[in-house]
């Protein structure tokens, strides 16, 4: 566990004396514990009005929606859905346009189709998106031609140029985040309750995808999935009901000055929802149970995942679920294994055994890309698809072995055609990186190689059925 402390101060969080909006037992213990991954902006003039104001902004997401969420989320966990889980390694507030967002929206959705077909179950539609600014780094510094800054940690928190005045961490940039969200989530509650998400549309989408001779081995399964609608057509089924769709939005809970100013009090249970996303997420680097993540997550009502990497242990996988869903609540905690091609079969089965022995009810899902990650001959970041794959694969095969239910997927991508990850049956290669490489942290999948692992994930899902 030396990373998850190496950069952590024992200093109480910046904003112990900013109160949030929500008053509750409980919710600012953490402002004593050692903290990872936060910035240094709480001797700036801009501090505390910014916290202030986040305090009193409306709810981005509501506590009724997140209650729904976890009623899904208690499917999954118990084997009757899947989660398709998917954006952007880090969203841009350069980013946040309608094309951007609809190419990604448009692209969970055709995943979600043939993963809905392949599982024969109610696949979960969540995007990586609308809060996704900020992001853990491995240095505090970044270092070019010998000049010394700090590091990008997120739109959110600083600028990506490599400026003095950019790289200046700036508080005032968390309303700018609140702001980019609350467009970015209205536009999508546009497109998915608007008519956009019409299951007839979507699987038009797809048949183009599977008409490109590249992707010709999944066309079977597009037409067995097309068979399927014409069918319930005759059958007089109301595509009136198939024109929208949940979709719920989710972001890694790093920056917890933002998280604990969005914090609200639910009106009718009087409880505290984190309202920033509907569901969130706590990081391999920041998962330290007695730091100060984890502890704020357990105080709110979210449904709550954490990242479980190689070197996690069932003991540690045992202690955050009892500290983190005490009652074990389906659909409360989630664990999403970032193990890597080459651990997964390996490190996965002893924390599933002894989970699951502990009668403890989470829902397992698989982070193909974390664990993946490599550096191309020619210096790009990147993640060799076929790698990716083989974690996945890898991940049903011991669930597989284990009687145990592979319940979701999470993966960094992108509905843009661009070149970050190697491979694919429309293959990437690293000379394609010079003019189609544009994320600013982390490697994504592109379209079309996210919809190649819908149509692999589906197979696999259909053999595991």
């Amino acid at each position: 566990m030396t990373e998850l402390t190496s950069n952590a101060s024992s200093a109480p969080a910046a904003g112990i004396s900013v109160p949030g909006a929500a008053v509750y037992p409980g919710l600012d213990d953490w402002r004593g514990l050692p903290i990872a991954q936060q910035p240094t902006w709480s001797d700036s003039p801009s501090f505390a009005p910014t916290v202030k104001e986040l305090s009193a902004l409306p709810p981005l997401v509501f506590a009724g929606e997140v209650d729904v969420l976890r009623s899904r989320l208690a499917q999954a966990a118990q084997g009757n859905a899947f989660l398709l889980q998917g954006g952007d390694c880090a969203e841009t507030f350069e980013a946040a346009t309608a094309d951007k967002i609809s190419s990604r929206v448009k692209t969970i959705l055709q995943m979600a189709v043939v993963l809905t077909y392949g599982a024969q179950l109610p696949v979960i539609k969540m995007g990586r998106m609308a809060g996704q600014f900020a992001k853990p780094r491995s240095s505090n510094d970044e270092t070019r031609d010998g000049v010394t800054l700090p590091a990008y940690r997120g739109d959110i928190v600083n600028g990506y140029e490599f400026t003095p005045e950019s790289r200046q961490h700036d508080p005032a940039r968390m309303l700018k985040a609140y702001h980019t969200s609350a467009s970015t989530l209205n536009l999508i509650r546009a497109f998915t309750q608007g008519g956009f998400a019409d299951l007839r549309s979507v699987h038009e989408w797809n048949r183009g995808f599977t008409s490109n001779p590249a992707h010709s081995r999944y066309e079977a399964l597009a037409k067995e999935i097309d068979s399927a609608i014409k069918f319930m057509a005759s059958c007089g089924a109301d595509f009136e009901a198939l024109k929208t769709v949940e979709f719920f939005a989710s972001h890694e809970a790093l920056l917890l000055d933002y998280e604990r100013a969005l914090t609200r009090i639910d009106s009718r249970t009087g409880l505290p929802y984190d309202t920033s996303a509907h569901f969130l997420w706590i990081g391999e680097r920041t998962r330290d149970l007695d730091q100060a993540h984890v502890e704020f997550l357990s105080r709110v009502r979210n449904p709550i995942g954490v990242k479980l990497g190689p070197t996690t242990s069932p003991d540690d996988a045992l202690a955050l679920i009892e500290k983190l869903d005490p009652n074990r609540e389906p659909g409360r905690l989630t664990f999403i294994t970032r193990m890597g091609a080459n651990n997964i079969r390996e490190k996965l089965p002893n924390l599933l055994e002894k989970v699951t022995a502990s009668g403890a009810q989470v829902l397992w899902v698989t982070d193909p890309m974390h664990g993946n990650t490599v550096t191309s001959p020619n210096g790009y970041k990147t993640r060799n698809f076929d790698d990716v794959i083989d974690e996945v694969r890898g991940f049903f095969e011991v669930h597989q072995a284990q009687g145990t239910f592979p319940g979701g997927l999470h993966v960094e991508m992108t509905g843009d055609d661009v070149a970050e990850c190697l491979g694919g049956a429309d293959p990437v290669d690293q000379e394609a990186f010079l003019t189609g490489y544009e994320s600013v942290c982390d490697p994504r999948l592109n379209h079309k190689q996210s919809l190649e692992m819908a149509f692999l994930v589906s197979e696999a899902l259909r053999k595991s059925k």
